[in-house]
This record gives structure tokens, sequence and C-alpha cells, in this order.
């Protein structure tokens, strides 16, 4: 009877990670909308409020949460400070990429990017920590290698937008391992570290006028506002969420948030996505498919350690 219970113990608190990190997959792959909305606000003006307005959500759910004993440990260590300050300028990064790419209409090339992003978070732990690749890896790299490579044949330049956001992403998460806190922890002293500068960004555009917060319409103010629960309610989501999941089940569910994203450039944002582009993204979506299946049948089983988005 009590192995019945712990299985049936374990089996809710599989379905509830399986929930909460699916609600953050769906609001990540619908955030092209709210960021087009937003596409005619000055970018860094759209950073800044995304960070401000991150910063109560994030507070309250530790405090919610009950966890702020490591946190206050965090902010009392200039080694803790010094590495949040570092992934909190390589998350600033990736979100600037993104809204940007999304206002100027490339949004399949961020889709590309988090495609991506799997395959160079193994090369980067097989070049940082010599980790071993086993012959599928190896091969997904490839073919993501040899997308790119068709990609910049037919442009004629490398496909900035995606190698950026995701060799941005794969930076954060492999020195956010470095902080000894959990991931909304470490998020809300991320977006703290941030608000100093956002703060007075925003003050600054205020007084001189240059503002869309007070001094435009209540839709913008809306929208700015919103920036923060946008940002912070599905990477909450996601951090409750993993650390109830296996690894390989947040690997496959990892891919939900940038096809949606792929399907609403093409659909309904009008994005083209010619011959070239449909080889590159049969590449990528083999590579995965390799990357996933070697996943399944090898050895990580263990529940996820929740990573920051």
């Amino acid at each position: 009877m009590a192995i019945e219970t712990a299985h049936l113990d374990e089996d809710a608190k599989a379905r509830r990670g399986f929930l909460l990190a699916l609600g953050a997959y769906l609001l990540w792959g619908m955030l092209p909308f709210y960021m087009k909305a937003v596409a005619h606000l000055p970018l860094i003006e759209v950073i800044a409020h995304r960070i401000v307005w991150s910063v109560p959500i994030a507070a309250a759910v530790l405090v919610w949460a009950g966890r702020t004993a490591d946190f206050k440990a965090a902010i009392r260590s200039p080694r803790s400070i010094a590495m949040a300050a570092l992934t909190a300028t390589l998350i600033s990064v990736n979100w600037g990429i993104y809204v940007w790419a999304i206002a100027v209409d490339r949004t399949v090339e961020t889709a590309l990017g988090y495609y991506i992003n799997p395959l160079v978070v193994v090369v980067v732990g097989a070049v940082l920590l010599g980790e071993r690749l086993d012959r599928l890896q190896i091969a997904a790299v490839v073919l993501a290698a040899v997308a790119v490579t068709v990609l910049t044949i037919e442009g004629g330049k490398l496909p900035w937008v995606s190698l950026a956001l995701a060799f941005s992403f794969a930076a954060y998460g492999f020195f956010r391992k470095t902080l000894p806190i959990g991931p909304s922890q470490g998020f809300l002293l991320e977006v703290l570290l941030l608000s100093v500068p956002a703060l007075c960004y925003i003050a600054y555009l205020i007084v001189t006028g240059q503002d869309h917060f007070v001094s435009s319409t209540a839709t913008d103010t809306a929208l700015l506002i919103g920036c923060g629960p946008v940002t912070a309610v599905p990477l909450l989501l996601f951090a409750f969420g993993a650390r109830l999941l296996r690894l390989s089940t947040i690997g496959i569910m990892q891919y939900i948030a940038p096809t949606m994203v792929f399907l609403i450039a093409v659909l309904v944002f009008g994005e083209p996505f010619g011959g070239t582009q449909a080889v590159a993204f049969a590449l990528i979506w083999t590579a995965l498919a390799m990357y996933s299946w070697s996943m399944f049948r090898g050895r990580e089983i263990r529940p996820a350690t929740p990573a920051a988005r």
C-alpha cells in the first residue's frame, strides 16, 4: 500500500510539473504577439520596463514559496553578485535581440535560434565541461552546422540573429549554473541588479518627456507594465514545473515554444519562408529528433534542474 501511495504521489507530481511546464512553453510560444504589440515603442524602453515590472512578481513568488533564506545569503556574497551581474547581462542581450528581431519581422530567425540552442548547449558541455558526446549527438551537431552553412551560403552572411540568440542563451545557462541558488531566487537577483540602470533610464525618459509610460497613451502604459508579467510568469511556471519532471521530458517539451513561434511567424505574420529555409529547418528538425532520441535511450532520466529562460 505504501508503494502504491508513493507511485500515486510521483504521478501527481509529474502531472503537476507537466501542466506547469506546458503553461510556461505555451506562454513563451505566444510571446511574439505581445512583442509585436510593443514593436512601436523604443527597444531599450521596452527592455527597461520588462526588467522593472518583473521585480515585484519575482519577489512575491519567492516570499509565497518561503524561499528567501538562500536569496538573503546570495545578496551578501560578492561572488554571487558578480556572477548574477554577468548572467543578467547575458539574458538582457538575449531579450534585446529577441524583441528587436520580432519588431523588424525576423521572427522565423528567432525560432531557428531556439531550435539550435539545445545543440549549442551540447557543444558547450563538450568543450568547456569535458562531457562526452555519443554518435547521435555528434551527428545532430553536424547537421545543425550544415543547416547554418546552407543559410549562410543562401543569404551571403551568417544567420546572426539565430546564432546570437542560441549562443547568448547557452552562455546564460552555463554561467547560471554557478549561482548557488534556485532559478526563481536567481531570477529575482538578476532583475534586481538590472533594475538599478533600468529605473534610472525610465526616470530620465520621464523627466525629459521622451517616455511612453507617463507621457503617452493609457494603452502604451498598460503594455509597458505588462512586459513584467509576460517575462516573469512563464519563467516562474517553468522553474516550479521542471523540478517535478525528468530531464528527458523537459528536453522534448522545449521544442513547443519555437514551433509555435515558427508557425506564428509564417502563418500569422506572413514572413517569407522559401526553399532554402525549408531545407535548413528540415536539417535542424532531424538533428533535434536525433538529439532527443539520444536523451531517451541514454542516461539523463533524473529529475530536471530548472533553468531560467
